[in-house]
């Protein structure tokens, strides 16, 4: 059954996945719908993608199957509180926002409500995102499939109990930081050495796109990979050793800790 799918919210993270639920095929434009406080971004996304677009968020409420609310943490009482008693019964409510759990938004809702929790990353923006999903009991098997192929349309998703979405957001949610510091800190090395800057970046972005690419499409285990690369008596090695000494994994650990806990404190 074709879904109308609605996002309260038309923030960065809205418009990526908007633009990969239509560009994808997912769904036609005229099944998607978008609420914004000012008109600026709905009608951009109306030019580009030509979904319906609104500023109240009632409408959307009142008409989608699946709606995103895709606001700041601090909104998500007030715009649950506005739109609890119209959302249609069997609507599937999903929450982008960190920091918000599925039982204290279950309690302002009031009732019985289809609620999944989902944290999707930046890169969503170029069709290569990765979301965690958690769902609450009212969510069917069927349901949970579905709401899997929505979030692939734009990346990857993966089911994961809630406890852990803090972890998640260390290691995906955060992690693309990391992963830019990394490129910039290889293109840099290589700026010292003689590369110009732009091709250095380009050097360094595919070589880290085309290792993530080989983990994820070959299943081989990553430390497997890195051995393949790594002749004896070789510069691979060499650079392996010096960044072990240089403490590289202790400091990718520690930061994602890091990450964690602050996840947690904000959940508190």
């Amino acid at each position: 059954m074709a879904r109308e799918i609605g996002f309260i919210g038309c923030g960065n993270m809205a418009k990526a996945m908007i633009g990969g639920i239509v560009g994808s095929g997912y769904t036609h434009a005229t099944r998607v719908y978008a609420s914004n406080r000012s008109m600026g971004s709905l009608e951009e996304m109306k030019e580009r993608f030509g979904i319906h677009v609104t500023t109240d968020n009632a409408e959307i409420a009142r008409k989608c199957d699946i709606v995103f609310l895709s606001v700041t943490p601090d909104l998500y009482e007030k715009v649950i509180g506005d739109i609890k008693d119209i959302v249609k019964e069997n609507a599937i409510m999903i929450m982008i926002a960190a920091g918000q759990t599925i039982e204290q938004n279950e309690k302002r809702f009031g009732r019985k409500v289809k609620l999944a929790r989902a944290m999707p990353n930046t890169p969503v923006l170029v069709g290569e995102g990765m979301t965690a999903l958690s769902v609450n009991n009212e969510i069917t098997k069927d349901e949970k499939h579905e709401l899997k192929e929505l979030f692939e349309s734009f990346g990857k998703a993966e089911y994961v109990e809630e406890q852990l979405m803090d972890v998640v957001s260390g290691v995906s949610g955060s992690s693309p930081a990391y992963a830019y510091m990394f490129i910039e800190a290889l293109a840099d090395g290589a700026v010292l050495h003689g590369l110009p800057r732009q091709q250095a970046y380009t050097f360094a972005s595919q070589a880290v796109l085309g290792a993530a690419k080989m983990v994820l499409e070959t299943g081989i285990h990553p430390g497997e990979l890195k051995d393949q690369v790594c002749s004896p008596g070789g510069s691979t090695i060499e650079a392996v050793a010096s960044l072990e000494a240089n403490g590289l994994r202790s400091a990718v650990i520690r930061g994602l800790s890091a990450a964690i806990e602050k996840s947690k404190r904000m959940t508190e």
